[in-house]
């Protein structure tokens, strides 16, 4: 292997969801380091649909405050469709992660209001000083979505690079009309999801525990005879 396989796969194995932030800005040469590398990305037909609105200081505290309140009615209107069901494996692997999360930060199974107030750090950003809003063009439809999901990959890999952790949220994005209006983001264009970002809590216990990954024999069908 090479080097520039090693250094992939090492950022790859240590790139977790952060779910607990220093309150230290990052500064903004270094998001643009990120944005830098990330528009480097694949695309279809190279149409690079994404844009991304990135806030900081006294932006995140108002937008964080207006997602919580907005969270706390209890309507999501996401832009793009929330998944029908989560069944078989993939039922199973997102009950670990949430049994998981519960484990590290001590709450009991079956206890729903100490859920339901983790679940609303969803909508505080886990605290983090920073958010990305990923949204494309409505008429690229999924294809669009697909290309934004390898725009989400390589920023989280390119902040793990630079010492910044992060946190995709389809969370975030489920109160579209909200997103729209604060930010002026266009009807004709989808908000995908979020991107909570900045300096790790090291110390906080939520940080301390990584989900499993399936093996390349459960992902990998040779097709060869």
């Amino acid at each position: 292997m090479t080097d520039s396989y090693d250094n992939l796969h090492g950022l790859l194995k240590d790139r977790y969801s952060c779910r607990a932030y220093k309150p230290d800005a990052v500064p903004a040469d270094t998001i643009e380091a990120i944005i830098e590398a990330v528009r480097h990305v694949p695309s279809w037909c190279n149409a690079q649909p994404w844009q991304v609105v990135v806030t900081s200081g006294k932006g995140t505290d108002r937008f964080r405050e207006a997602l919580m309140q907005e969270a706390l009615k209890g309507t999501p209107a996401p832009d793009l469709e929330w998944p029908s069901a989560y069944t078989g494996v993939y039922k199973d692997r997102r009950r670990a992660c949430g049994f998981q999360l519960y484990d590290a930060v001590g709450i009991a199974k079956g206890d729903r209001a100490a859920s339901a107030t983790e679940m609303m750090k969803n909508f505080a950003l886990f605290g983090a000083p920073h958010v990305a809003i990923i949204h494309a063009p409505r008429d690229l439809g999924a294809y669009g979505a697909l290309d934004c999901g390898a725009f989400i990959t390589g920023f989280t890999l390119a902040a793990q690079a630079l010492g910044v952790a992060s946190i995709p949220q389809a969370a975030v994005a489920s109160y579209g009309p909200l997103l729209h209006d604060h930010f002026g983001i266009a009807d004709g264009r989808m908000i995908l999801c979020g991107i909570s970002f900045g300096y790790p809590d090291t110390d906080a216990p939520v940080n301390s525990f990584r989900t499993e990954r399936a093996q390349v024999s459960d992902i990998l069908d040779w097709q060869a005879d």
